[in-house]
């Protein structure tokens, strides 16, 4: 299906005719005209034979010098309780699939297949990955809907086999058959959490079907088949190879921090939301939940003492701002509401240069300077409170 062979190595890019590898030379020239060279300006006579190449040994015979061998061994490999010429079928078609030979591949998974029809064999296993397999080309290929037949009949012959689910899966996706490939993508991941592809299209298909569907998409969906306990414990004792569990604990850890963020996203307008509507306390409590999953967010600080500033809870509230000006030395905001905090507090000195403070990073917040001449009135008025008590 449009995969050329190669054509086999050998001199001018091809073998030498029949007649010249009989006499191991290369056509010369035989008009009268011509002269031979001296002895001592020939080149040496080489012949060529089937892309073999012959020198002249130094007894006058010919001493072949062979190309190296190409390693063929692979297709006497044992496959499955396939016959010996059906394994060879089935093998050369993994050898040419690997190679991206994907049209080539196709015919010697059809000629195994057929094989076995031939043959009488009736090995549900075997047939079984020879349909998966050539539903695999069919997919590279870009034929979807014969890819989707074979792994129906993969699927008819070993129900709940895993490959020829996620393949079905990909083309139903390509034919933009969402909802028959989020069913089949989940049932993958019955059998295996770890196939990361099908976590990736379960995710990106669910926002095509909310689109689609609007947010009763799920009322829409195909049935899910429910994986037989069995075939998952099947799947989940198999050996596990190093990049699979590397993968496995990239994928958890992605999906660890997409919860976590989900979450931190949802407690954050949850708090927002009730500070608006004057739940300070619950507010707070939202908050200090966010800070569990992102302990270093500045903004997380500067809401929380505003909680704590409208609770009268001037100390926590200055605390709140010494932790956010910690990881921002020039937050306005944490300088402004500590400002208001050492104001509660009655240390108006230190309310003053927090708010002068302020205005040097932007002389336009209007808000800090109405709070500076109260402050400044403030302690000016504790100054002379202060020396009038000590004169008594």
């Amino acid at each position: 299906m449009g995969n050329t062979q190669e054509k086999p190595s050998g001199s001018g890019g091809g073998g030498a005719r029949p007649d010249q590898a009989a006499s191991g030379i290369g056509a010369r020239s035989r008009c009268g005209g011509n002269m031979e060279k001296p002895p001592s300006q020939r080149a040496p006579e080489k012949g060529v034979a089937n892309g073999t190449q012959r020198e002249k040994s130094p007894a006058g015979g010919q001493e072949e010098q062979d190309s190296p061998a190409v390693d063929t061994s692979y297709l006497d490999a044992p496959a499955g309780a396939l016959p010996p010429h059906l394994a060879r079928l089935k093998n050369e078609g993994n050898h040419l699939f690997k190679h991206g030979q994907f049209g080539d591949a196709l015919e010697k998974y059809t000629q195994a297949i057929d094989g076995c029809a031939e043959a009488g064999i009736d090995s549900p296993e075997d047939l079984c990955i020879l349909y998966s397999n050539r539903a695999a080309c069919y997919l590279k290929d870009g034929n979807s809907t014969d890819c989707i037949q074979d792994c129906n009949k993969a699927l008819e012959l070993q129900p709940y086999s895993l490959k020829p689910l996620l393949r079905r899966a990909i083309a139903y996706e390509s034919l933009e058959r969402y909802r028959k490939a989020y069913v089949d993508y989940k049932t993958v991941l019955q059998m295996d959490t770890g196939v990361q592809a099908a976590h990736d299209s379960v995710h990106r298909i669910t926002k095509m079907l909310i689109e689609q569907d609007g947010p009763d998409w799920r009322d829409k969906l195909p049935e899910i088949p429910v994986v037989p306990l069995s075939v998952q414990q099947q799947h989940r004792q198999k050996p596990v190879s190093i990049e699979l569990a590397q993968a496995r604990a990239a994928r958890a850890a992605q999906e660890d921090a997409r919860r976590k963020e989900a979450q931190f996203i949802l407690l954050k307008q949850k708090g927002n939301d009730l500070v608006k509507t004057g739940h300070f306390q619950e507010a707070l409590e939202k908050y200090s939940e966010c800070l569990t999953i992102k302990p270093d967010e500045c903004a997380l600080y500067t809401n929380r003492a505003i909680c704590h500033l409208k609770l009268n809870r001037f100390k926590e509230a200055k605390q709140d701002c010494d932790s956010a000006l910690q990881l921002e030395p020039g937050n306005k905001k944490a300088f402004y509401r500590r400002a208001l905090a050492y104001k509660g507090l009655q240390d108006y000195l230190s309310a003053t240069s927090d708010l002068q403070e302020v205005l040097q990073l932007d002389p336009n917040v209007r808000e800090a300077e109405q709070e500076l001449e109260v402050v400044t009135s403030l302690l000016r008025q504790s100054l002379l409170d202060n020396a009038a008590h000590s004169k008594v």
